[in-house]
């Protein structure tokens, strides 16, 4: 089995590591990472300069790109189309849940994989300050990996994980889930620097929509939430009563 590992915090992120080592029992690895960190890249691909593969050691590649770039750039440079059996981008510094998924660089690239038809996950922790979380997060990848058929899931089909905060040995309680609702208050914040002149930093407090079944219920009460999501915006229930509506021009 050969396992592409990718991200967006970069090739020397602890999360990847984690990964890395963990997933390296169980399966053959190729790591194909950016070379910085690219969070919030989303699903962005670099076409106005060249790219540079950088190699950082057997099976281990850097690029100067985005995520979505190193997927393409792993399948169609280095393994010369061949498809990996599966494909996975984390352990992301912090999570990933509600509609952060449609900025995340670490979910963008769990999309381009199911987009080549690969079996494509996400994983974020929701701990980003403490190393201590990382390594019990990709020993349960591990043995999600190993069970992973059981799900019987197409491969357009890609999974979010999130992690919660660590209490205990390891991670066994999971929950599957939808994505939840974040509301964010302050988004755009604007300061003054020390010449007068205005600069913005985007950010702000967010809260969550109470949502039952939601990936932030799941995570909030200590269970790793698995949600199957797919790339497809269309809502079918407006499309079939559109159809419907006759416009004039």
């Amino acid at each position: 089995m050969l396992i592409l590992l990718t991200n967006d915090d970069g090739i020397n992120a602890d999360g990847l590591k984690a990964l890395e080592k963990a997933l390296g029992r169980v399966a053959d690895i190729l790591v194909f990472a950016p070379d910085r960190e690219q969070s919030a890249s989303s699903h962005s691909l670099t076409l106005d300069r060249p790219l540079r593969i950088l190699e950082r050691g057997p099976n281990r590649y850097a690029c100067d790109g985005t995520p979505t770039d190193c997927v393409m750039l792993a399948v169609h440079g280095i393994l010369k189309h061949r498809l990996p059996d599966m494909l996975i981008s984390g352990i992301n510094h912090g999570a990933n849940m509600g509609e952060d998924v449609t900025y995340s660089g670490t979910v963008a690239a769990a999309i381009e994989g199911a987009t080549l038809g690969i079996p494509s996950i996400a994983a974020s922790n929701t701990d980003s300050v403490s190393l201590d979380s990382y390594q019990p997060a990709a020993r349960f990848m591990a043995r999600f990996v190993r069970q992973y058929s059981k799900l019987t899931l197409s491969p357009d089909i890609f999974l979010n994980i999130n992690f919660p905060v660590l209490n205990g040995p390891k991670f066994s309680r999971y929950a599957y889930t939808s994505l939840g609702q974040r509301r964010y208050n302050d988004i755009v914040i604007e300061k003054t620097d020390p010449r007068g002149k205005h600069y913005y930093w985007i950010g702000g407090e967010s809260t969550w929509d109470t949502v039952e079944g939601s990936d932030f219920e799941a995570v909030s009460n200590g269970y790793v939430s698995i949600s199957p999501l797919k790339m497809n915006f269309t809502h079918m229930e407006s499309f079939h009563r559109l159809k419907k509506v006759k416009l004039r021009f």
